[in-house]
């Protein structure tokens, strides 16, 4: 567990330390793009079989490493196993994505659900954690993820991916019952975190994949004061060092300057803004993270040499850059384009570096 880091890339980033070049890791990196992640999926037969095997975790976890020479390897789970641990019924519809058979509609509702134990209805995360950890045996660090309470909340609510009807009208006819709820996520969030980090992960990242939809006194109402709960609780430091905390709002950059005020270490950017202008309204207080735009995989490598090169040039010189997509890397891109971004990267990034 307490290997010494071979590649401490990442972490020096991410607390804007000195690197020789910019780290790069890529959101989903385990995923489908990947044919042998689609290997071992179809051998555990579902994706919730997947995700609770932790054997088969450690794997996925690890194919991307095989194949490229990452600076980080991220946990394979999933943001919405929280609310399997309460018993809601999660499942994956192939080509649908999650659905959850109780939704969550009523203060009834939400004072009903239990508080999950970590180390017992989510056992099977921290087995993966540790597992990951002795594999890795000190190659790059693990990073650990929850979805933030605003974004859990979306799915319990509605009951499957859709457009917000039913959880924008709570938010406006009954605020209480949605607060009661945000409330309970960011307990039940804050306790998972602390239970990966003893685990072993030794970066956590918070995605906020819908914060996006809110108006921008919404967002610092329902999402933002929730995930900045969660930075204040959780401990900062863990077998001997930082363990540094990324927030990442998908469609959030209007709002970069208040999430760089939660205390978090570095924040995640979509291909909306440009790096430059993100740099200017954070005052260089965090690291950022991203963003190329993951449809331009799909481009001849030539074109996502440019498109890399563009990127680390909109950032400038100086450290406290991670490069990553701006979202997750989509599943029918080519590997081969992924290991294209990969060379650029580190090709072209040290020049950004004094």
């Amino acid at each position: 567990m307490n290997s010494p880091l071979a590649n401490d890339r990442l972490l020096r980033a991410l607390l804007r330390e000195p690197v020789d070049r910019t780290p790069v890791w890529i959101m989903r990196q385990a995923g489908r793009y990947l044919p042998e992640y689609r290997a071992t999926r179809a051998r555990a037969g579902s994706f919730m079989a997947l995700c609770t095997n932790p054997e088969l975790a450690c794997e996925v976890t690890l194919q991307p490493l095989a194949r490229y020479p990452l600076d980080a390897a991220i946990l394979f789970s999933d943001i919405l196993v929280i609310p399997h641990a309460m018993g809601l019924g999660l499942s994956f519809e192939e080509g649908e994505g999650p659905r959850i058979a109780r939704a969550v509609r009523s203060l009834a509702d939400v004072r009903a659900l239990p508080m999950p134990d970590p180390s017992v209805e989510l056992r099977f995360v921290l087995d993966a954690v540790a597992r990951i950890r002795r594999e890795l045996a000190g190659r790059v660090p693990l990073i650990g993820f929850a979805g933030s309470p605003w974004t859990v909340a979306t799915y319990m609510v509605e009951g499957a991916a859709s457009q917000f009807a039913r959880i924008k009208g709570l938010l406006q006819s009954e605020p209480r019952t949605l607060h009661a709820l945000l409330g309970k996520l960011a307990d039940a969030t804050l306790a998972y975190l602390k239970a990966q980090i003893a685990a072993g992960v030794q970066v956590v990242m918070i995605f906020d994949t819908w914060g996006g939809v809110l108006s921008a006194p919404a967002y610092r109402e329902f999402s933002l004061d929730y995930m900045q709960a969660i930075v204040a609780g959780l401990p900062r430091r863990h077998e001997g060092r930082r363990v540094p905390v990324i927030l990442f709002t998908k469609g959030g950059g209007a709002w970069l300057d208040r999430m760089a005020d939660t205390g978090a270490d570095a924040l995640g950017v979509d291909w909306t803004m440009e790096l430059s202008v993100a740099r200017r309204l954070t005052g260089d207080r965090v690291t950022l993270q991203g963003n190329l735009d993951p449809g331009l995989l799909h481009e001849p490598p030539v074109e996502i040499r440019s498109a890399v090169a563009r990127v680390l040039a909109s950032y400038g010189r100086g450290h406290g850059h991670v490069f990553n997509l701006g979202h997750g890397v989509q599943p029918d891109t080519d590997p081969e384009h992924v290991a294209a971004m990969i060379a650029a990267v580190q090709e072209l990034s040290p020049a950004y570096h004094y």
